[in-house]
C-alpha cells in the first residue's frame, strides 16, 4: 500500500498525471452524458435499467479509489500498456463523436431516436462498453495491480453482462 499523501505531495509523475486525466475525463463525460440526457428525456425519452445504474456508479468509483490507495506514484509505467490505454482513449473519442447527442450514462430511448450506425458502431454494437472493459483491466496492470484488473473486471463483466441485455431489448424497437 501506498501513502495516499505522496500522490498529493511530490512532484506530478506520469502515474499522478495519467490518473488527474482519468479523473478529469470521467467526470467531463458525467457532465455531458448529464446534459444528454435531461435533453433526451425531454424530447420524449424514457429510461431503462434504472435499478442497476447506481452499481455502476459503485463500481466506477471503488476502482478509482483502490487504484489511488495502492498506486506507487514513482512507477515506472509500462510503455506497451500505457500505449494500449492511449488506444482505449482514441477509441473513447472516435465512439464519444460518432454517438454524439445520443450518448448518455444511462439507457434513454424511444422509437423515434435515431440508432447510431457510424464510426466504430458500424463494427461493434457497444464501442463505448468495450472502452470501459479494456480501462478497467489496463489502468490497474499499467499502475502494477493485476489483482485490481481481474476483481474489478470481473464484477465489470457480470454488470456489463446485464447492462447490455437491456439495452439490446430495447434497441431493438428502434431502426
Amino acid at each position: 500500500m501506498n501513502d495516499l499523501g505522496a500522490i498529493f505531495t511530490t512532484p506530478p509523475t506520469l502515474v499522478t498525471w495519467v490518473l488527474i486525466y482519468i479523473v478529469a475525463q470521467r467526470l467531463g463525460e458525467l457532465v455531458y452524458a448529464n446534459g444528454n440526457t435531461k435533453r433526451l428525456l425531454s424530447e420524449g425519452g424514457k429510461e431503462f435499467g434504472a435499478d442497476h445504474y447506481h452499481w455502476f456508479i459503485v463500481l466506477h468509483s471503488a476502482w478509482l479509489v483502490v487504484i489511488f490507495l495502492l498506486v506507487d506514484p514513482l512507477l515506472a509505467l509500462n510503455p506497451v500498456l500505457l500505449a494500449f490505454f492511449i488506444g482505449t482513449q482514441i477509441l473513447r473519442v472516435w465512439t464519444l463523436a460518432s454517438i454524439g447527442r445520443w450518448w448518455t450514462t444511462r439507457i434513454i430511448s424511444a422509437p423515434h431516436f435515431d440508432r447510431v450506425k457510424r464510426g466504430p458502431y458500424k463494427f461493434f454494437s457497444h464501442p463505448n462498453y468495450l472502452v470501459v472493459v479494456l480501462e478497467i483491466a489496463i489502468v490497474p496492470l499499467l499502475m502494477g495491480l493485476p489483482w485490481v484488473a481481474l476483481l474489478f473486471s470481473i464484477l465489470n463483466a457480470i454488470l456489463l453482462r446485464h447492462r447490455i441485455s437491456v439495452e439490446n431489448a430495447v434497441l431493438a424497437h428502434r431502426g
